[in-house]
């Protein structure tokens, strides 16, 4: 055999082995997406007609609460500011640039909100996301390693394109830290811890997440689902 018909067969095992690499990678990050996804609930979810919750944060000395009501199916959303304001019921489908500006302010709460609590979830569903399992690494808080999971956001599109989440796992796939990087920005945005998991029908969620400054904190209260044939609300327990 001479020497360049050996070049020809290395080069070709070569990028064998590349492509094989890179589809081993490929199929380890999307298997742990679908993992965490399931750690909290995705294969029920269509069992869901509604979902409530209402979104708490504290920022230093100001609090924020935002209750919600959401139909995935129809993708239907009720949203109530408490006090006297009526609440305000609308279709996600129909909000576009010519939606009033109120509408799309109220519709980026809701995307905030929901992502706080059903982020898992959405990293299964938004297949444009790129999701990376760079392995163990440091914990954001405190000492010790966790499995880190990686997911970027393209950088054109919705409400904060380029974000980027370090989502920090336990054994049982279930996120204990993240951290947060709006735009992909080197310097965390936020970094906070992810308790108090209950179950909330055929779903399991992190009900408080605290930050690492302790003037900032995320929590759900009143948190039920509605499943399919069923008029009763199921809370969280």
């Amino acid at each position: 055999m001479n020497s360049a018909a050996k070049f020809s067969i290395m080069a070709f095992m070569l990028i064998i082995t590349v492509a094989c690499s890179g589809f081993d990678n490929h199929a380890r990050n999307a298997d742990t997406r679908q993992k965490l996804a399931e750690a909290y609930g995705i294969n029920g979810f269509n069992q869901i007609e509604q979902i409530r919750y209402t979104f708490n944060v504290q920022l230093g000395e100001k609090n924020v609460s935002r209750s919600w009501i959401w139909e995935p199916k129809v993708d239907q959303v009720t949203f109530n500011a408490g006090g006297s304001a009526q609440p305000v019921v609308y279709d996600r489908s129909k909000i576009s640039a010519g939606s009033p500006d109120n509408l799309k302010k109220i519709d980026g709460w809701f995307i905030n909100d929901n992502y706080w609590l059903l982020f898992p979830i959405h990293s299964a569903w938004d297949r444009q996301a790129k999701v990376e399992d760079i392995g163990m690494a440091k914990l954001p808080m405190g000492e010790g390693k966790a499995r880190c999971l990686v997911v970027t956001y393209p950088p054109e599109g919705g409400y904060t394109p380029g974000d980027v989440y370090e989502l920090f796992l336990d054994n049982s796939f279930r996120i204990t830290q993240w951290v947060y990087r709006k735009g992909g920005s080197a310097v965390p945005t936020r970094i906070a811890t992810w308790e108090d998991y209950r179950q909330v029908g055929p779903l399991v969620l992190s009900l408080n997440r605290q930050g690492a400054d302790k003037n900032f904190r995320v929590w759900f209260t009143d948190v039920a689902v509605k499943i399919k044939n069923s008029d009763n609300w199921i809370s969280a327990k």
